[in-house]
């Protein structure tokens, strides 16, 4: 239960720092490209379910407050939170087949859930339908983007801390 809370601590950290800061990279029309996602499916094939969903919403949560973009944390927290749910901890290894699949899932999920946020968030600020609508289409490219770089990224460090036996490892400690 601690060694679960304090992983929860961590990786809720990791999915801040990764989102608001390391590999940050703007993009044309708002937002930007990140390495969170990546944190969050690590999060999701690491601890149980409910642990994974409170890193994700905590660390994503915190980096749209933290960056000016404070408007997007309610939905932020939501779609983090439900992108954990594809992946599974129960498994000896990080990238076992569901999880090798599962960013595919929460990648759709991503991109659904961020194209209702932004039509919600343009309606509920006075918008019209129609620019909030374009709008949102207009992102799902980039949203796209976003969710393949963090599957990717996500599927080549679970290989890796495989080799390295770190679910093993964490498995043993207290």
């Amino acid at each position: 239960m601690k060694k679960n809370l304090v992983l929860t601590g961590l990786l809720a950290a990791m999915v801040f720092l990764t989102t608001a800061y390391i590999l940050h990279i703007p993009i044309v029309g708002g937002g930007y490209i990140h390495l969170g996602d990546t944190m969050v499916y690590l999060a999701a094939a690491l601890l149980p379910t409910p642990y994974a969903m409170a890193a994700a919403a905590i660390g994503g949560g915190l980096a749209d407050v933290l960056t000016g973009a404070a408007v997007w944390a309610p939905a932020t927290i939501i779609i983090k939170a439900v992108m954990v749910i594809p992946f599974t901890a129960k498994k000896e290894k990080l990238l076992c087949l569901c999880n090798g699949v599962a960013p595919l899932f929460a990648g759709i999920f991503g991109v659904a859930g961020y194209f209702a946020a932004e039509i919600a968030i343009v309606m509920l600020s006075g918008g019209v339908w129609q620019s909030a609508f374009g709008g949102a289409v207009a992102a799902i490219p980039f949203n796209c983007v976003q969710e393949l770089v963090g599957g990717a990224a996500f599927v080549a460090l679970a290989a890796a801390m495989d080799r390295l036996r770190v679910k093993q490892r964490l498995q043993r400690i207290g």
